[in-house]
């Protein structure tokens, strides 16, 4: 039931070191019954010792399964899972899952410590998979669970090559059609408000900003973009830092709807009606944007299929780990309200 990675020990070795038998090694590690206590910790310290990774694959192969999948939540700030995002995620996978028979497990994960607790926690075999999200740039949680064999997929990407599976919008070309849209209704003095630059989500929203000004022969100098952290707030204070900056704006698209909203808050404050005097999109769709006051034009990332997707990918891993790495990138679609 184990596996050798290349350079990594074997069952046999962790049995040498644990002075018991293959068997026995085994039975530990699929938290079989009818181990002495002395016996499971001793092979359990050789485990840890060795840096052994069990077979998490083949255990499922042989029915050995926990019918469970870790919704994994990387984001750090505490404040962003008040954001309508999570969820709304979280609807949209435990809507594709309900049909499996297969338990949800929210488990967040911030830390080094909680990382390595995690890990620890799924080459126990207490979970069939993991599924990511909000996973920022440079984290190595990713790249944990694919050498543990264990199947992932995450939600978005940490960069343009990433290796584990994902799923995710294309959120180059939806920034992309919402620049668009502003400059075909008139507007020339057009910002943006990021996301965090160390999110690649917000890294390809802002290039899709700057693709369509480009083609349309204008700027997108760094003193009209902003930086949010997706919240409401920061959107309230990015948009007032732009109209400090610019005054003459008159459009700005908002990395999420949340942002947006904020920006509509600093705007109203500033004394600029939208659309009259600045045109606002969104991105994401979320129920909110047909609550704001106007309406929220908005690009619409679909979330439903997002779900779907995820989870199709994770079964299928679960039941045949794939030669190569699945990408799957879904189309976006510009929603048109009254704030544009």
């Amino acid at each position: 039931m184990g596996r050798r990675r290349p350079g990594g020990p074997t069952l046999e070795e962790v049995a040498v070191r644990a002075g018991v038998g293959r068997g026995t090694v085994s039975r530990v590690i699929n938290n079989a019954a009818g181990v002495k206590a002395s016996t499971r910790r001793a092979v359990q310290r050789a485990v840890e010792e060795l840096g052994y990774v069990p077979n998490l694959a083949a255990r499922s192969l042989a029915g050995r399964r926990a019918d469970a999948v870790a919704l994994v939540l990387t984001e750090p700030d505490w404040r962003q899972f008040a954001e309508p995002f999570f969820s709304e995620i979280v609807r949209s996978l435990g809507d594709a899952l309900a049909d499996t028979g297969m338990q949800l497990l929210l488990t967040l994960v911030r830390s080094d410590m909680e990382r390595q607790r995690f890990l620890e926690y799924a080459r126990g075999g207490r979970v069939d998979g993991a599924l990511l999200v909000s996973v920022h740039a440079g984290d190595p949680l990713p790249d944990m669970l694919a050498e543990a064999r264990l199947p992932t997929v995450m939600l978005g990407r940490r960069s343009g090559d990433e290796h584990v599976s994902y799923v995710d919008a294309d959120n180059v070309g939806g920034a992309r059609s919402a620049v668009a849209h502003l400059l075909k209704r008139g507007r020339r003095e057009i910002a943006t408000i990021t996301g965090p630059l160390d999110m690649y989500v917000a890294q390809c929203r802002l290039r899709g900003y700057r693709e369509a000004l480009a083609a349309a022969g204008r700027g997108g100098e760094r003193s009209w973009v902003a930086e949010s952290d997706f919240t409401q707030e920061s959107g309230r204070r990015a948009m007032a830092e732009l109209l400090e900056r610019h005054p003459e704006i008159d459009g700005v698209l908002a990395a999420s709807d949340t942002t947006a909203v904020g920006a509509l808050q600093a705007l109203r404050a500033a004394g600029r009606r939208v659309p009259e005097d600045v045109a606002v999109i969104g991105f994401d769709d979320f129920p909110l944007a047909e609550r704001t006051e106007p309406r929220l034009t908005t690009v619409r990332q679909p979330l439903e299929e997002i779900g779907r997707a995820m989870i199709r990918l994770l079964l299928e891993e679960m039941e045949e780990p794939a030669v190569a790495w699945r990408h799957v990138i879904l189309r976006t679609e510009l929603v048109v309200r009254e704030s544009s």
